[in-house]
């Protein structure tokens, strides 16, 4: 199972364009439309320095494989596993620092369960 791309028509990228042109700052386009202001950047470019051959192909296409899918999938648990148990053992540290009492770090009141 590969990385599926999203395909932009020629119509699309030149309406992204003309939103541009008609003063709206790329940020409110890329949200408007969807896109990435990176892409957005590199249409307005490619629109600009050839606007009759712009967007004339179906452009590149990225596959990633299934099992580095997984790779990275596991990694990104790794982590979350790895934040979640310092997390507990912090827990863990101050319950056993403050006898079982509570407090919050901004009113430093102590609180009795």
């Amino acid at each position: 199972m590969g990385l599926v791309r999203r395909g932009f028509t020629r119509e699309f990228k030149i309406a992204a364009i003309k939103e541009l042109e008609a003063g709206k700052t790329v940020g409110v386009v890329a949200r408007q439309m969807e896109v990435s202001r990176t892409v957005l950047y590199r249409w307005y470019r490619e629109y600009k320095k050839h606007p009759t051959k712009a967007f004339s192909g179906p452009g590149k296409a990225i596959a990633v494989s299934h099992e580095a899918e997984l790779e990275r999938k596991v990694g990104q648990l790794t982590m979350e596993i790895d934040f979640l148990k310092k997390v507990l053992e912090r827990l863990k540290e101050d319950q056993a620092n403050n006898g079982g009492e509570r407090y919050t770090r901004r009113s430093a009141k102590k609180v009795k369960r």
